[in-house]
């Protein structure tokens, strides 16, 4: 069955790749950037009928607007996948304060799935990308009054949409299906070459793993867990501030 599946950040890297391949396998595929010309760019490499959306996710009214263009471009999302994420920036703290990687791999993600979850249908799913590099979220940092290193703030923010995926999953226990994944570490991705300066390893591991947490029955009943593809496995991942986390995310967001 066709699925009409909007993939954030993807004009490069693991987006790209897994739209490209969906693409393949004949589902409707909706891409997003905030760079015009890599859109177009990204639109002809995935070719045939794709829709395009421009918007900075660094910022919540852009991510606003994002969903009211799509909901009002389309009646229903098959499948969300959350991908967009920075890791290093030139100047990673915003005008209001706060540090873009939360803005954008945290924060954005959590604004976009809440405004969708009307046309998300109940046998639908959200993927949401974290990491193998995590760790407990300070939520000063979150909340922007205190900064962190480029890692520090990656691996709380990625700790953070690891932690909404599971809580949001409890308030949706008919569905649609919420899931995070570590897509593998390392990958040849934009971010890992610049951040790393690191070739990477083959990108189509991430894209696979995306892919099959999007589509596969064998994830239909996996809403709220973790997939840490490094393992292959669903791992534990708790948090003792969860609470806290969520209701700073809930605040800063709405």
């Amino acid at each position: 069955m066709t699925k009409t599946i909007l993939i954030t950040g993807s004009t490069d890297g693991i987006g790209l790749l897994t739209a490209k391949t969906l693409k393949d396998k004949g589902h409707q595929i909706i891409l997003h950037g905030r760079s015009p010309s890599k859109l177009e760019a990204a639109a002809a490499e995935v070719g045939g009928d794709v829709a395009t959306y421009n918007a900075d996710l660094s910022s919540l009214e852009a991510t606003a607007d994002l969903a009211s263009a799509i909901q009002a471009d389309y009646k229903h999302i098959d499948v969300l996948i959350n991908n967009a994420g920075v890791y290093k920036v030139p100047n990673p703290v915003l005008s209001n304060g706060q540090d873009v990687r939360f803005l954008v791999n945290t924060l954005a993600p959590f604004a976009l799935t809440k405004a969708l979850l009307p046309i998300i249908p109940k046998d639908g799913r959200i993927i949401n990308l974290s990491s193998a590099a995590q760790a407990p979220v300070d939520i000063q940092a979150l909340t922007g009054e205190i900064k962190l290193d480029d890692m520090g703030a990656y691996a709380q923010s990625k700790r953070a949409i690891a932690i909404w995926s599971q809580q949001v999953a409890k308030d949706l226990p008919d569905g649609p299906v919420l899931l995070a994944v570590n897509p593998g570490s390392l990958l040849a991705s934009k971010m890992v070459k610049e951040g790393f300066g690191v070739a990477g390893n083959d990108l189509q591991i991430g894209a696979d793993i995306l892919i099959r947490l999007a589509l596969d029955d064998a994830f239909a009943d996996a809403t709220g867990k973790y997939w840490d593809n490094d393992t292959g496995n669903f791992a534990s991942m708790t948090s003792g501030n969860a609470g806290a986390v969520m209701t700073a995310i809930q605040e800063l967001t709405f």
